[in-house]
């Protein structure tokens, strides 16, 4: 059965009780922009609906163009009180992002139709992007305020051609991040060449970077294309450009500057057209005051900077992960596994998870291979049966999260939302509330 999801923002209970009779479609009900996010993630819909029986303020319109803009692969559709259509602000609004609309009350079988044609555009729109790991609306997952974040800020890059810089702890997905900014790119077609700069021997790196020619050295029986020339006319992914040794970074400092290399024992000279973007999981300023990185080179490549937080700081991120990992291990196997089970789901959520994403990604398929049931268990992803006991100590920031949040949301209850009767309320300030309703999704009835 096929997934949408409702985000009833006037709580219209006619709406709520009419999408819910729709045939074939499984409705998923939600309230709140943070809980459209995560719905969208967890079950990879491509059609949404949007219900709005007063007029949008300021905060909600923006919120949704950027929802909207976040999943360009989404179909979305709009239900309205007729009153809200005779406000051009509306119209424009509905015209600029919406598939289809419809008026309050709802005629089912014309909303069901139109649904499904929103569907089908929706599979086009996925078809031309091809659906292949490529594609970073089906990679970049979760619905954290960095993944909305940098869904945006890789949209604004990707048609740039200046030099961008990676930075992050290992395993968070650096690479993923360099594979969407080519793909979003007008060199998506081209080639994307990665390079660890830290896995090749020293002895070969000028020879794998530059190529050689035939008969450049001893064992150079034919001619090679490096992996710069290679990238020609697409994009260079450098990995763990810090290790790239101190003469390497002298002749690539070069390289940016000219726009041009020649192969090891050549004299030709090959003109490059290339994007560059690397990454480094150490800090590259202390590495040029300790002497092991070029100063000039730094600045060559940092044109542009985007910073890949660890999975623990990324809250929520980590069980939507873990399911969507899940389908994936799962969906060419003939496993009747459906899930976590409550302590390994919990587990997900509070462990801090040292290896990042790419320990999750371990677990997980640790736990495909291992578990007997219908349920994920903690011990199937690896942790002791002690580690179940550590979970309330590891839950307790989360606790007191959740209890921040409900206060905020009481006091704001209270006021009639009024930010500055709810901020005194708190004893905090105002831009204090507002950046704690920000971090936890509360939004308030008032612009």
């Amino acid at each position: 059965m096929r997934s949408i999801v409702h985000l009833n923002f006037a709580f219209c209970e006619s709406a709520s009780i009419q999408v819910k009779q729709l045939k074939n479609w499984n409705v998923i009900e939600v309230n709140t922009m943070a809980a459209m996010t995560s719905a969208i993630e967890e079950f990879e819909v491509s059609v949404c609906m949007v219900t709005q029986t007063d007029i949008f303020d300021v905060k909600h319109k923006t919120n949704l163009e950027d929802l909207i803009k976040q999943y360009p692969c989404i179909e979305w559709v709009a239900i309205l009180a007729s009153k809200l259509l005779h406000l051009s602000s509306v119209r424009s609004f509905i015209r600029d992002y919406f598939y289809d609309y419809h008026r309050l009350p709802i005629e089912l079988t014309r909303l069901s139709a139109s649904l499904g044609h929103a569907y089908g555009m929706a599979n086009l729109k996925v078809d031309n992007k091809s659906h292949d790991a490529s594609s970073p609306s089906l990679q970049i997952i979760g619905a954290s305020e960095w993944v909305k974040d940098i869904k945006l800020f890789l949209g604004k890059i990707a048609s740039s051609e200046a030099s961008v810089l990676i930075t992050g702890e290992s395993g968070t997905g650096k690479e993923l991040v360099a594979k969407t900014i080519h793909s979003l790119s007008d060199r998506a077609d081209k080639s994307f060449v990665a390079i660890n700069c830290g896995a090749i021997p020293v002895h070969l790196i000028q020879s794998e970077l530059f190529g050689h020619e035939k008969g450049a050295f001893t064992g150079a029986h034919k001619l090679k294309i490096g992996r710069i020339e290679a990238a020609n006319n697409g994009t260079l992914f450098l990995d763990e450009i810090g290790d790239l040794p101190l003469p390497l970074q002298v002749n690539f400092l070069r390289v940016l500057q000219e726009g041009k290399i020649e192969r090891v024992g050549g004299n030709d000279t090959i003109l490059l057209d290339i994007r560059v973007i690397s990454a480094t999981n150490i800090n590259l300023e202390k590495a040029i005051v300790e002497g092991e990185f070029r100063q000039d080179l730094y600045y060559r490549l940092n044109v542009l900077n985007i910073g890949v937080p660890p999975l623990r700081d990324r809250q929520g991120d980590a069980k939507l992960l873990a399911n969507h990992f899940l389908k994936q291990l799962t969906s060419h196997q003939h496993r009747s596994i459906t899930g976590f089970n409550n302590s390994a789901e919990t587990m997900i959520a509070s462990y801090s998870w040292p290896g990042n994403i790419r320990e999750l990604i371990n677990r997980v398929k640790r736990a495909v291979i291992l578990c007997e049931s219908a349920k994920i268990s903690l011990q199937d992803l690896g942790f002791d049966a002690g580690d179940e006991k550590n979970i309330n100590t590891m839950t307790l920031a989360c606790a007191r999260e959740q209890a921040d949040k409900s206060i905020i949301e009481l006091s704001l209850a209270c006021t009639d939302h009024n930010i500055s009767a709810a901020s005194r309320l708190l004893n905090i300030s105002r831009l204090s509330l507002y950046r704690l309703m920000n971090k936890y999704a509360v939004e308030s009835k008032k612009a």
